[in-house]
């Protein structure tokens, strides 16, 4: 079995002694959010992620989700009952429009939240995950009475949303769509098609399911400048907003799946179903993107979550299995071997997840934040500076975080060695449901194209030199601290890299668009690791900070040694990647498209 502790302590660190989130009296999510409510509202959460949801999760993954012959679907077992206490806590309402229902609690701490629930159990977390997207399309743009009728229900959790995009014979290029839609005399439209990979497409956990269907009504234009958005809902709702008849939109099959047991991917059908159009005919991609961004944040935490769960459970293991014996000697001389974390390299693998772990939770709560501005701060210019912000980072939380969880989780279980393959420990199952989030809500590869092609040059490159001047602003601010140069000297050299590897896009991307596409994921990874490097050099000035003046520190001295070490291997050990994706980027392309199609 494994075990799972929520990294409060972690949390109180970034909320109140990195990021300053008090600062941030002037949004209208912030106003009321107390140090103390934020801290207390993790802390109940954790209880429920620890006690309640985490014990589901390797019975929940063995059992998995059942489709009878109704076409109906029943989750795991303790998963319903789990979803009620999940409810009635009032945790999918947490940063949700008061107006509907919702708390209006920063965005910022529902990430926090939804990293803890995908910790714990990453198949039940997409379940109440996929109805946030849900309810940010829908609130966004959704007429009054399509808002008055679903967010109320989306808000408490009563109902549950999903996503449908992807079709049997196109995922990305969402152009080749053939799911139609046939408008009736009623203003309704009659859905055809059907759809693959929804997750939590059908389940047993709640009276109604919200369905958000991409389909081309008759006579659109051609590939994705004629797709429009529905709404389709399980059961049709009435006028008095209670669940009415049976749509026509049935779960045609369960996949069968390498992880994610416990969540219901399903096929789902759509036979002549009711659905209602979401804002403009044809401009659906609007509406969805939306959803699909809400939807990539997510699951960059869940890269991260799955990271952290195998970190804590590798670091047990260390600590306690004792094989061979340290090379500088005996560290345990009265026990038969030492444990195996006194090994150079299994403390390798842990430094390098610990490292990771701490330096991304920073990193999405900081984007996170932008969110937050972008919703609520008054002044128009630090909205679009923040919304900048918020397209440029979002693939990178998305690819960078997912790309590099999948990887700490199979370091961590090779810290277990042979034990690590076998199911009985957990690790295994760690490493197999890590592997979607690098796949779903756009492949890795789709999200660097999208960040180099499309994020990358928008607006002249406004967003990327927005972020060199963030990073230029902290450097300077440490200009005159010795003990800050063993951060900020690696951080300066990590920018300077992702600034000439921006500079090479510029000059010769133009010339050859496939050496855009082939140094993509390298710039991806670049800007990754800057953004860490960034986070770790603020979160060295908050430790410093914190021993120099003790009396004031919320936490023991050794917290923040500890981070001051983690910052130290991360700029020693990790930031050098950095040379090497910009040696690879600035390679171009020709090797890589040099061989003929037949030779593969």
């Amino acid at each position: 079995m494994t075990r799972y502790t929520a990294p409060l302590t972690e949390f109180r660190f970034l909320f109140h002694e990195v990021l300053g989130l008090e600062r941030y009296g002037n949004l209208k999510s912030f106003a009321e959010t107390t140090p103390e409510l934020f801290d207390a509202v993790l802390g109940e959460a954790a209880k429920l992620c620890e006690e309640v949801l985490h014990p589901l999760n390797i019975p929940g993954d063995r059992q998995g989700c059942t489709l009878h012959e109704d076409g109906s679907v029943t989750t795991p077992e303790g998963f319903k009952d789990a979803y009620r206490a999940y409810v009635e806590g009032g945790w999918p309402a947490l940063a949700c429009d008061p107006e509907f229902g919702g708390q209006g609690m920063p965005v910022t701490l529902s990430l926090a939240l939804n990293e803890i629930v995908s910790s714990a159990n990453m198949a039940f977390g997409m379940y109440p995950g996929l109805t946030h997207g849900a309810y940010e399309a829908l609130h966004q743009h959704g007429t009054d009475a399509q808002k008055q009728t679903y967010l109320p229900k989306l808000t408490s959790g009563e109902w549950t949303g999903t996503m449908n995009l992807t079709e049997p014979h196109c995922g990305t290029d969402l152009g080749l769509m053939r799911s139609k839609a046939v408008e009736q005399a009623d203003g309704s439209y009659k859905i055809s098609g059907q759809k693959i990979f929804i997750s939590a497409g059908e389940h047993d956990l709640t009276e109604n399911i919200i369905h958000l269907v991409l389909a081309r009504i008759e006579g659109a234009p051609e590939g994705i400048k004629g797709i429009s958005l529905f709404i389709v809902p399980k059961f049709l709702v009435g006028e008095d907003g209670t669940p009415g008849a049976r749509n026509a939109v049935s779960c045609g099959a369960l996949e069968e799946k390498m992880g994610i047991h416990g969540n219901a991917t399903c096929v789902l059908n759509y036979d002549d179903a009711t659905g209602y159009l979401i804002g403009e005919p044809h401009k659906g991609m609007r509406a969805m993107f939306t959803m699909m961004n809400e939807a990539r944040l997510g699951v960059g935490l869940q890269g991260l979550a799955q990271s952290q769960i195998a970190y804590e459970n590798a670091a047990d293991y260390a600590r306690e299995r004792q094989q061979g014996r340290a090379l500088s000697g005996p560290a345990a001389p009265d026990a038969p071997a030492d444990p195996i974390i006194v090994h150079p390299d299994v403390r390798r693998m842990l430094m390098d997840q610990r490292a990771f772990n701490e330096g991304a939770r920073a990193f999405y709560l900081w984007v996170g934040l932008q969110a937050d501005i972008l919703r609520g701060d008054d002044d128009a210019g630090t909205r679009q500076k923040a919304d900048d912000f918020l397209a440029l980072l979002t693939p990178v939380v998305k690819a960078y975080l997912t790309d590099r969880g999948f990887r700490h989780c199979v370091e961590a279980q090779q810290v277990y060695g042979g034990h690590g393959y076998i199911a009985e420990h957990g690790m295994e199952q760690f490493v197999r449901d890590a592997r979607i989030a690098m796949i779903y809500e756009g492949a890795n590869g789709i999200q660097a194209l999208d960040l180099v092609g499309r994020k990358l040059p928008a607006d002249g490159g406004r967003a990327i030199f927005a972020f060199f001047g963030e990073i230029d602003t902290l450097i300077a601010s440490h200009a005159d601290k010795d003990a800050m140069q063993e951060f900020c000297t690696p951080l300066k050299q990590a920018r300077d890299r992702l600034e000439q590897a921006t500079m090479w896009f510029l000059e010769n991307g133009a010339k050859n668009p496939d050496h855009l596409a082939a140094g993509s994921t390298d710039y991806l990874h670049l800007v990754g690791l800057t953004a860490l490097a960034w986070m770790w050099t603020q979160m060295a000035d908050a430790a410093q900070q914190a021993l120099a003046n003790a009396e004031a520190a919320s936490e023991a001295p050794a917290f923040y040694e500890a981070k001051l070490v983690t910052a130290r291997y991360f700029m020693q050990r990790v930031l050098p990647d950095s040379a090497g994706h910009l040696a690879k980027l600035t390679s171009g392309a020709d090797s890589m498209m040099a061989l003929p199609t037949e030779a593969f």
